[in-house]
């Protein structure tokens, strides 16, 4: 299983909390990577409990609250990032 940031990023918008075959079933229809299905594939099926977050599946996601900056940063903005 390989996951990148922009892999990952493509679950942001996923229907939270949801199981491995939600996922996989929300991936195809959203037109996700075929990395991600693949990913998605590769999860533990045995354990029926839904996934709560993308943190579940791959902890080191960088969410946008952890990116750090402050209010004197005019013109940040994480979407350019």
């Amino acid at each position: 299983m390989i996951w990148t940031v922009e892999l990952a990023a493509t679950l942001e918008e996923a229907p939270w909390p949801a199981t491995r075959e939600e996922l996989i079933e929300w991936g195809e229809r959203n037109g996700c990577p075929q990395q991600v299905i693949d990913n998605l594939y590769e999860l533990d099926e045995e354990d029926d409990t839904p996934y709560e977050s993308i943190e579940e599946i791959w902890p080191d996601y960088i969410m946008k609250e952890d990116f750090f900056h402050g209010e004197e940063d005019d013109g940040f903005d994480y979407d350019d990032v």
